[in-house]
């Protein structure tokens, strides 16, 4: 049984409801973008992937614990690849793109999910075309490459082909969460629940191949890794995948504008990193990008034969 969207006004209007499920979901990629500044200012250096399992996997077993509920049937699997394709590995090959490629560069990769998104959407929902969708989608990769990409950008080939594969999984993800939905009696807390613990029970394993031991954790690193674990694990994924059953699907992938932007702007704010006239450019072409994402689709008229067989059938 799948959650119902939330539907807009006559008219193409967007309702209160639609408006308010919206920001609620841009909670979670606007917190995932203070991941940078809160890496190199409070965590230990060389090892992120730790970082990616300290945010997917103890967020993933409180929900459990708080929910008791597991999966049952289909969904034991189905709870398994979604969370591999959201979180577990999407991780390791965002840490590949990020050490092979400046951050702006990867960043840019990232951008691109709307774009994925709205291929993925024909082929696995079944969606009409919509070249309104594309179009906006190379807006936001455009205004979000302004605003992170310096003059000094380098493009390795494995480091841009593990940006993309990463970007392609978690945007394939973000289909299947659409189009599975969620079983009845579940909420988003278990839903969530489930696909933390399947993407941190993933990463465990790679995380200590790649990195070996954990690091000595002082007070800064703890509190580095209670905000990733519960503002950016736990209460944004439970948001953004309510978001995904709710929303349209395009709406939502190009919500993830949001975490370049928001990780740029922090980077203004504190580390002192100023933003010129190219990179006020782009953040208004990504939020130009983002608002046209959230508007309904136009209906498309009826042909007249089929609107006056219509009128004939009225009562």
């Amino acid at each position: 049984m799948r959650d119902l969207a939330v539907p807009s006004a006559p008219g193409g209007a967007l309702t209160p409801d639609t408006l308010a499920r919206t920001a609620a979901t841009a909670f979670a990629p606007a917190v995932w973008g203070t991941t940078y500044v809160v890496t190199t200012e409070l965590l230990p250096q060389g090892h992120p992937l730790f970082a990616g399992l300290m945010r997917a996997l103890p967020a993933g077993l409180i929900a459990l614990a708080l929910t008791r509920t597991l999966p049952r049937g289909a969904w034991w699997w189905k709870a398994a690849a979604l969370g591999v394709l959201n979180i577990g590995l999407f991780f390791p090959l965002l840490f590949v793109a990020a050490e092979r490629l400046p951050g702006g560069v990867a960043a840019t990769l990232g951008a691109a999910q709307p774009i994925i998104v709205a291929v993925l959407a024909v082929l696995v929902l079944r969606e009409s075309p919509a070249a309104r969708r594309l179009a906006w989608g190379v807006v936001g990769v455009v205004g979000v490459g302004l605003v992170v990409i310096g003059p000094a950008a380098a493009f390795d080939p494995a480091g841009i082909a593990a940006g993309l594969a990463g970007t392609a999984g978690m945007g394939l993800g973000l289909t299947l969460t659409k189009r599975w939905g969620r079983p009845g009696g579940v909420g988003p807390l278990t839903f969530a629940g489930w696909q933390l613990t399947a993407g941190g029970l993933f990463l465990l394993p790679v995380t200590l191949l790649a990195e070996g031991s954990p690091p000595p954790i002082d007070a800064a690193a703890a509190a580095g890794y209670l905000w990733l674990g519960l503002p950016g694990g736990l209460i944004a994924y439970v948001l953004w995948f309510r978001g995904v059953v709710a929303l349209p699907v395009a709406s939502v992938a190009v919500l993830t504008l949001l975490s370049p932007m928001v990780a740029a702007l922090l980077g203004a704010v504190v580390l002192g990193q100023l933003l010129g006239p190219v990179q006020l450019l782009g953040f208004a072409l990504a939020l130009a990008a983002i608002v046209a994402g959230q508007l309904p689709a136009r209906a498309r008229p009826r042909p007249p034969v089929a609107a006056a067989a219509a009128g004939r059938h009225a009562p």
